[in-house]
């Protein structure tokens, strides 16, 4: 089998460590790994295959040789370093925002548009969409497919691990703080976020909604490429540490029965139904973390509108809302001899 010589950018955060154990547990072609971070990570290593090894500091000139980089910094960081990989004949794969809106990039999620992976010769980089797009995007997928979805209102509960590593230490701080009867003190969100929710995830524009919230409604509408979808959300932090949870309403042009609704959505891929409200069995995050599926449960006909339908949905944002994502990007690439 055809080896590849991959980089990892951004690879000491959560979102790239998860990328290591992706690209083992998969057993992509790694021929030879790169792993990369900022200057704070001089000096340390990581594990990849039982072997220790050293990260290099990012710089322009990191990806000579390099087939692939999987992007795991900041918006920032992809700006400036992802067109050098480019321009280097490496093919990137990002996870930040920084090129998700641009109409020659393509925006790709393997369940619902892997046709788009042949794009990235454009400009040779492939979008990641936002965590909590994919999520959602899986299962809505197979029901647009059917019925055509007219509008989408989604109410995300999105988990500290969307914030990287250092959010995930301070919720587990606070509680440990709030048990031994010490301050808690907040440094990475703008209020306490143990025992409490905050309505904000990102800046708010000025239509009165987040970034993080504009960013399920262009996304959407690029990856289902269908612009005429109507997209509303709120996004809300909450204390969890992995896993996001999505309260969507869809309305389709298509009448979509519950009971149909459970049969797309158990034959589609990336999908896991857990349904059973006698039971009191339905998706949470407490179950879901470390999963690579899309949980869908609470499906549900909406007894207000005549083709409306609910849906709760719960997907690990580290592995598909993330690292899981790309690397499915990347063996599309292999799998259509595109690398």
């Amino acid at each position: 089998m055809k080896t590849l010589r991959v980089a990892v950018v951004g690879v000491t955060g959560a979102v790239g460590q998860e990328m290591l154990r992706i690209l083992e547990e998969r057993n992509f072609p790694v021929g030879e790994l790169k792993p990369l971070a900022s200057e704070r990570s001089r000096g340390k290593k990581v594990i990849f295959q039982g072997e220790e090894i050293p990260v290099g500091v990012l710089q322009r000139e990191s990806f000579k040789g390099i087939d692939i980089v999987l992007f795991s910094a900041g918006a920032s960081v992809s700006r400036e370093f992802a067109p050098c990989a480019a321009s280097s004949g490496c093919v990137v794969i990002d996870n930040s925002s920084a090129f998700r809106q641009e109409e020659d990039i393509p925006l790709v999620v393997p369940e619902v548009n892997p046709h788009r992976v042949r794009d990235y010769k454009n400009r040779f980089i492939i979008a990641n969409p936002n965590c909590t797009t994919i999520i959602t995007l899986v299962p809505l997928k197979p029901l647009h497919d059917y019925g055509k979805i007219k509008r989408v209102v989604a109410a995300s509960y999105q988990a500290t691990s969307g914030a990287g590593a250092q959010a995930m230490r301070e919720l587990e701080k606070q509680v440990r703080f709030y048990v031994e009867g010490k301050e808690l003190v907040s440094s990475v969100f703008p209020y306490q976020i143990a025992f409490n929710l905050i309505p904000q995830i990102d800046v708010f524009l000025d239509n009165g909604y987040t970034k993080e919230e504009m960013k399920m409604v262009w996304e959407t509408r690029k990856i289902m490429e269908a612009p005429e979808i109507r997209v509303t959300a709120t996004c809300v932090r909450v204390p969890v540490f992995r896993a996001h949870s999505v309260a969507v309403n869809i309305e389709t042009e298509r009448k979509i029965t519950q009971e149909k609704a459970r049969e797309l959505l158990s034959q589609a891929p990336g999908v896991q139904v857990f349904d059973n409200p006698e039971r009191r069995q339905y998706p949470m995050p407490l179950y879901v973390a470390g999963k690579d599926e899309c949980f869908v449960g609470r499906i549900r006909e909406d007894i207000s509108c005549e083709n409306g339908l609910n849906l709760w949905i719960v997907g690990d944002q580290l592995r598909k809302g993330a690292a899981l994502n790309a690397i499915q990007i990347a063996e599309l690439l292999l799998k259509e001899n595109l690398l």
